[in-house]
């Protein structure tokens, strides 16, 4: 029934115009491998997903979009793309979101009633999208940033193949060697460092479904990967990604010189240390104020701008005399107004406090 009644929504706004045909649309191989024929230049857009919007923003299409998630309207700190563009608030929802509507079926009847004339999503299937492409006659574009909590260079394709279809082929080029430089800067200025002159470090409270403590981090931490930190969880075994679960022995065990805590996690580590201090104050970081915060990256996959931003003040805490000329700020705003349109630091400060500080609960 529901598939009569589309069909016949679709053929209405066929004839009212509002649904774009794609037989002169350029054809592009998506990430989910399947050819899809969009409309070139598109002037009305759905973005579902994890940081589909975000993609969207760094690409500078945010005025095409007609309809956002609930969930970007519901929890609007800490992505810095939506700081920078509030106006996206006002939009009509287009569905909830979050981790529950990864590759399922959207609501079709509200994605119709937006008349996009191209939806994007990150994370769903071929055949899903197929499937909904072919119920609402609307061309599905899937895009991904690959795995979670991480950064991977797949998305510069997705990027790329976004950008192909909204005109801003060239913008998509900026952004690309924008974020390149910025890695390349921070490789230029800790690359050549040895590996026994690197502090050993870890990142604890790294939100992972939802906010966590002290002991959830990543193996694979892009911003201490970028400036070469000897990360202790690196070597841990885990066969289900970056995200690892260290017991509280095994913390004591590796006893890290440095630890940043995950503005997101900083009040359940708080909350721990006021319960267990003497546990905390057996660790090198804690007894020599070597606690610091950095803020989360994490939300809605990968805001890559924060996640460099953070990888300067982790630099600049580990090997201070190679970022003498870094004011973190300055260059948090720099990155930010590149990618995102506005220079957000000030709203981010406002929710997490000042990138790199010594975490407040640190004798």
């Amino acid at each position: 029934m529901i598939r009569r009644w589309i069909a016949w929504l679709f053929v209405i706004m066929l004839g009212f115009g509002t649904v774009n045909a794609v037989a002169q649309s350029p054809t592009d191989t998506d990430l989910a491998g399947r050819k899809v024929s969009s409309p070139f230049d598109p002037q009305r857009i759905v973005c579902l997903g994890p940081g589909t919007l975000r993609l969207i923003v760094y690409l500078q299409a945010e005025k095409k979009v007609v309809g956002v998630e609930a969930l970007e309207k519901n929890f609007p700190r800490g992505r810095p793309y939506w700081l920078a563009h509030p106006e996206l608030g006002q939009l009509p929802t287009c569905g909830p979101g979050g981790v529950a509507a990864i590759n399922r079926k959207p609501d079709l009847e509200t994605i119709l009633k937006l008349a996009p004339e191209v939806i994007f999503v990150t994370y769903m299937d071929a055949e899903l999208a197929d499937d909904v492409q072919a119920l609402l006659g609307i061309p599905v574009v899937v895009l991904s940033y690959g795995d979670f909590s991480t950064f991977d260079e797949v998305v510069y394709d997705a990027l790329r193949i976004a950008a192909a279809c909204l005109n801003r082929v060239d913008r998509a080029e900026v952004v690309i060697r924008s974020i390149e430089n910025w890695r390349a800067d921070l490789s230029r200025r800790t690359g050549d460092i040895p590996m026994d002159q690197r502090p050993g470090a870890y990142v604890g409270g790294i939100g992972f479904r939802d906010v966590q403590g002290i002991e959830s981090t990543q193996r694979n931490y892009p911003p201490l990967d970028w400036v070469y930190a000897d990360n202790l969880a690196g070597p841990i075994e885990n066969n289900a990604g970056s995200h690892v679960v260290v017991a509280k022995e095994m913390l004591l065990k590796l006893d890290p010189s440095f630890i940043f805590i995950d503005g997101g996690g900083l009040s359940l580590v708080s909350g721990d240390v006021s319960r267990r201090p003497s546990y905390y104050k057996a660790l090198t970081a804690f007894s020599k104020r070597r606690v610091y915060v950095l803020h989360p990256f994490n939300w809605y996959v990968t805001n890559i701008d924060t996640a460099l931003t953070n990888a300067y003040a982790a630099g600049k805490i580990l090997y201070p005399h190679r970022f003498t000329d870094i004011d973190l700020e300055k260059k948090a705003d720099e990155i930010y107004t590149e990618l995102v349109g506005r220079p957000i630091y000030k709203e981010m400060k406002s929710d997490y406090g000042s990138i790199g500080r010594v975490a407040p609960f640190v004798d």
